[in-house]
């Protein structure tokens, strides 16, 4: 599974490396609904809760909608205004003002699109305008709770004031946390952006995709014909559409990881946004978490794990102490192996195996802890 963005013929000139303060605001105001998905801005999102209003706390609820799931395509409105040419605004205002660019119609299909839609990439009509999707939409909402049905009516009913509502709600955010947290992180944005951009010129978008993350490859033959995000997810656009003008824009954000998304929207220039800071090792593709799940989920298997996490077994060792044969204890190691949880060594004429517990830690601390009980 991957979501794939289709380069065929593009200039390099045309993809571009860029700051965005709107868009660093959304994910900001993600990590502060989901703190468990960003453990190292722990601190920031502690302190920031606790410095908040109640009014501007209760308001940031009604509209949590648009960032908690994933963020609105909203929050990067340069993607879909051709006349932009990939770039995003230099300041929040500059951002805002684009976002009040977008018509009715497309802001509130956009605005929808995670938590009362379906079929992102499709390029679905919009409620404004497709009495069905209208219906569809408002049942949605309708299951989602009172709060995110009662602003669905209410955009429905008069997009206008809701959106200047929107804006206002993030300008206060702006001026009660957000202001101080750009200008702290803007630089090592723009810092970023330049190194990647010189790595683009320099040594080519193969490179310049690795710098940004291990997730993305360059595929397809001539050169390249497609940028691959390595993502639990399946969708194509591309970066050559007319209409909105040709190009991918890359967007650094601060408080991101472990997120990389990807923009797809029909319609919108392909936007990627990636975490600049992160653990060191590089995370395993998507192919390779299938590979180890499915390797640990055979019964025998965890078994085998739960010896050789405390030490090294031999191939009869193991076999002993689990009532299994020998040929049947080698097969299950080698799944093991192949999915990267073992490591083996040699002690004589003996071969000793033994879990890799730096790796199954980073699948899942519930699971390394079930099996040292």
């Amino acid at each position: 599974m991957s979501l794939s963005i289709d380069i065929t013929g593009l200039p390099a000139e045309r993809i571009v490396f860029g700051t965005s303060p709107l868009a660093e605001l959304a994910v900001a105001l993600h990590a502060l609904s989901e703190p468990g998905h960003h453990p190292g801005v722990q601190g920031w999102v502690t302190a920031t809760t606790a410095a908040l209003k109640p009014d501007l706390a209760d308001r940031l609820i009604q509209a949590d909608f648009l960032w908690r799931n994933t963020f609105s395509d909203i929050f990067m409105p340069f993607a879909a205004l051709p006349e932009c040419d990939g770039h995003p605004g230099t300041t929040l205002t500059e951002d805002l003002d684009l976002l009040d660019r977008l018509s009715d119609e497309r802001f509130v299909a956009v605005a929808l699109e995670f938590s009362c839609g379906s079929q992102y990439a499709a390029g679905l009509p919009s409620p404004l305008v497709d009495r069905a999707r209208h219906d569809v939409v408002l049942d949605l909402a309708a299951s989602r709770g009172p709060e995110q049905l009662g602003f669905t009516q209410r955009l429905l009913a008069d997009p206008p004031t809701v959106r200047a509502w929107v804006r206002r709600l993030l300008e206060d955010c702006d001026e009660a946390f957000f202001g101080d947290t750009w200008r702290r992180v803007r630089v090592h944005l723009a810092a970023d952006a330049r190194h990647k951009t010189e790595i683009l010129r320099h040594k080519g978008l193969e490179e310049a995709l690795t710098a940004v993350s291990a997730a993305l490859t360059l595929t397809g033959n001539g050169g390249g014909t497609r940028i691959e995000a390595d993502k639990l997810a399946h969708g194509t656009t591309t970066a050559v559409d007319p209409e909105v003008g040709p190009g991918v824009t890359f967007v650094p954000t601060y408080h991101g990881w472990p997120h990389l998304m990807v923009l797809h929207a029909s319609g919108w220039r392909p936007t990627v946004l990636y975490p600049v800071a992160g653990p060191e090792a590089a995370p395993a593709s998507v192919e390779v978490l299938k590979l180890r799940l499915e390797a640990l989920a055979h019964p025998i298997r965890l078994r085998l794990c739960r010896n050789i996490a405390r030490a090294p077994y031999t191939t009869g060792e193991l076999a002993h102490a689990n009532d299994l044969s020998a040929p049947e204890v080698s097969r299950h190691l080698a799944v093991l192996k192949k999915a990267g949880l073992i490591t083996t060594r040699r002690r004589g004429r003996y071969v000793l195996h033994q879990l890799d517990v730096t790796v199954v830690a980073r699948l899942g601390s519930d699971f390394l802890e079930a099996i040292l009980r």
